[in-house]
């Protein structure tokens, strides 16, 4: 292996870890300067480094920027109107009280099935925090299991691009990778749901204060675990309180936030989104099954209804869709227009930081792909003699460590592993989900999805990293032993 290339890799991420922790740099420069001098380092041209760094952002932000923005400005309304603690209260009372992580995990692995994970978690996260709300505490082991739970199904199930895309590679059957992958989601669930309940009550007092007075209405409230009765600093609101909405009377919003609005009018804007979505993902599978065309898109030829459902059920039409019904249903007809731009124009300032994260996120990762450190890393795992199955698993695992997107990683992973399937004794399906479970590992500075749900969680440095670093680790090494098993079986 390339030592310099190594070097890079190792000084790069400590550069982030320094900055972010030991410096009065926020996130967004320590990723730019990481990734600078990751390129340098790694021997590539300075022009070269600059260009990877604004493609890498420039690529990030135009799949997933627009999404954030208009998923923010949905959950803004959702949280004004009342329509998202209306469906808080259904949640509750469907799954039962001190069940809510189960409710937030298994919601998040059904909807990251045909959505990308960043943007179901944020159409989902106004959920959690209106869970949070609700009990007055838990919002951390909300958000890690909700955001997890995706995690699970983004990576192990088709029709999600990455697995689609290791299926088509490898040759594995799309219907057993399918029924494979959500039998390791059904069985890696209850490691991610009890890590949440584990380690979230122990960060809930590290939530950002900007973050804590958007969930809770309080500033400087301190809440416990997943269940309710945390004491509230500044006051004594009851859950009795909140479930009234009486506990929201002080702001401005709460003449909103209290209007009887039923759970399945509030859900119009998440689940139009949603089904616009899955709609689009369904059809396109379909059509291709009946063209024969598991490939790469080049070799696809949309039908002409497929060409309708990809057009009304893309990511950014689907959620301007959700943002008009919930302007148009959610508020009252005598809202005044300045209210409702105000609300907006708040939702786009939350979102701002979020959306450079996140493309500075995807400007280091991008930096780490050209540099070839990510082939690099392949290559030398492949090369060891190591039991079959786990080739194709830790290439991937040492790719999402590299250049952190998961779905490059399994690709990459499927790319290097195609050669050598046979002769490892593997089966195609056995060496896909290896490489769909290896990229869940460690989800950290360079994985825009960790950006996301770090900023809407409220988690900054150490805390971010135990919180959701720590949790799609241990869906990772829990897989190590069904991925062992899946070898041996398929």
């Amino acid at each position: 292996m390339d030592i310099q290339l190594l070097l890079a890799l190792v000084i790069g991420i400590a550069t982030i870890v320094v900055l972010v922790l030991r410096t009065r740099l926020d996130a967004f420069a320590a990723l730019l300067i990481a990734a600078l001098v990751t390129g340098s380092i790694a021997g590539s041209a300075p022009v070269d480094t600059i260009t990877s760094i604004t493609t890498g952002f420039g690529a990030t932000l135009g799949s997933i920027g627009i999404v954030i923005g208009l998923g923010v400005a949905v959950g803004k309304i959702l949280e004004v109107s009342g329509g998202a603690d209306a469906l808080a209260r259904v949640f509750l009372r469907a799954f039962g009280k001190g069940r809510e992580p189960w409710a937030m995990g298994s919601t998040g692995a059904l909807v990251s099935i045909p959505v990308f994970c960043d943007s179901g978690y944020v159409i989902m996260n106004p959920l959690a925090r209106s869970i949070a709300r609700v009990k007055q505490g838990g919002y951390v082991t909300l958000a890690l299991a909700l955001g997890c739970g995706m995690t699970l199904t983004h990576h192990l199930v088709p029709p999600t691009p990455g697995p689609l895309g290791v299926a088509g590679i490898l040759g594995a059957d799309l219907g057993g990778l399918i029924v494979v992958g959500l039998v390791f989601s059904i069985l890696l669930l209850p490691v991610v749901v009890t890590y949440a309940k584990w380690m979230g009550p122990k960060l809930e007092a590290e939530i950002s204060e900007e973050v804590r007075e958007d969930v809770y209405h309080r500033v400087g409230a301190v809440a416990g675990g997943s269940g309710g009765g945390a004491a509230v600093a500044g006051g004594g609101d009851t859950d009795a309180d909140v479930e009234d909405g009486t506990a929201d009377a002080r702001d401005d919003e709460s003449a909103y936030r209290r209007m009887n609005i039923s759970a399945g009018v509030a859900a119009l804007p998440l689940l139009v989104p949603l089904f616009l979505i899955v709609a689009n993902t369904a059809a396109t599978a379909i059509d291709r099954n009946n063209q024969g065309v598991l490939g790469p898109e080049d070799d696809y030829t949309p039908s002409r209804y497929a060409e309708v459902l990809a057009f009304i059920g893309n990511p950014v039409l689907a959620l301007l869709i959700g943002l008009v019904l919930a302007v148009y249903v959610l508020l009252p007809r005598y809202t005044p227009r300045d209210k409702v731009t105000h609300w907006l124009s708040e939702a786009a300032a939350s979102a701002g930081l979020i959306l450079l994260i996140t493309g500075a996120g995807g400007a280091l990762g991008q930096v780490l792909r050209d540099s070839g450190v990510g082939d690099e890393l392949a290559a030398a795992i492949a090369s060891t003699g190591l039991p079959g199955v786990l080739v194709p698993f830790l290439i991937a695992t040492l790719v999402r460590l590299a250049q952190g997107s998961g779905t490059v990683a399994m690709i990459t992973a499927a790319s290097v592993s195609a050669p050598l399937v046979g002769e490892l004794g593997l089966s195609a399906l056995a060496a896909a989900v290896a490489c769909c479970a290896g990229s869940m590992v460690f989800s950290y500075f360079n994985d825009s999805y960790f950006w996301v749900v770090t900023r809407f969680t409220g988690l900054d440095g150490v805390a971010a990293l135990k919180g959701w670093s720590g949790i799609t680790t241990a869906a990772w090494a829990g897989s190590i032993p069904l991925v062992l098993l899946a070898g041996w079986l398929l």
